[in-house]
């Protein structure tokens, strides 16, 4: 094929990858139809299949897109050369805006949960994705253990879960927990403040802690 036409695939490809995400995080895999994402990525339908294979290796795609936008963006960070707290803080900083910022990402974590992994468990990308972003996690935490700002035995998975938690229960329950407690917990400024709450608690758990005298 020529070179135009193979850029005219990649833009068809691409199209029907954006129109899908926004459709299942919408609905759901369950919710979602087939004829709507062709609809809105002004593709036919027959490409979908062609390229995707079925409904469902459609939505395999979207998810390793969303994950792969996220640690496309957490490599752009450079934390390298920073001091490892400064490290730290930037990544729980940069996960909770991420978050927030696409809250699409959310949504398909979520409805891929009801589905037990089901499809995120076939992906090799999305495990080939988290492995840089652990050793990096790693590489801070060993750093810091070096320099003796954070404590020793921390397991690079267990801070990442921790970490990644502690912004996504807040923003995926926004709705249900500013109804119970009677606040607007979206706001910018309700928002900045979880995230500095955040912050605070995840430094406090990975620092060292002072030697009690004998």
């Amino acid at each position: 094929m020529t070179r135009l036409s193979s850029r005219s695939r990649m833009s068809t490809r691409e199209a029907i990858l954006a129109a899908a995400q926004h459709e299942f995080a919408a609905k759901g895999l369950s919710g979602a139809r087939v004829n709507t994402i062709s609809s809105r990525a002004r593709a036919n339908k027959r490409l979908i299949y062609y390229y995707f294979g079925s409904k469902d290796g459609l939505y395999l795609a979207v998810l390793e897109r969303v994950y792969e936008g996220l640690r496309g963006e957490e490599r752009k960070l450079n934390l390298d050369h920073l001091e490892p707290e400064t490290a730290m803080r930037r990544l729980i900083e940069f996960n909770f805006d991420y978050c927030r910022k696409h809250p699409e990402l959310i949504s398909l974590i979520n409805n891929e949960n009801l589905h037990r992994a089901r499809h995120l468990r076939k992906s090799t990308k999305v495990r080939e994705l988290h492995s840089p972003f652990v050793r990096m996690i790693d590489e801070i935490l060993r750093r810091g253990v070096a320099k003796g700002v954070f404590r020793k035995g921390l397991d690079a998975v267990d801070v990442y879960i921790t970490l990644a938690a502690i912004g996504y229960f807040y923003l995926s329950n926004n709705w249900t927990l500013s109804a119970i407690f009677g606040r607007d917990l979206s706001s910018p400024a309700a928002c900045n403040r979880r995230k500095r709450h955040n912050i605070d608690m995840m430094l406090n758990a990975l620092r060292a802690r002072p030697q009690r005298a004998r």
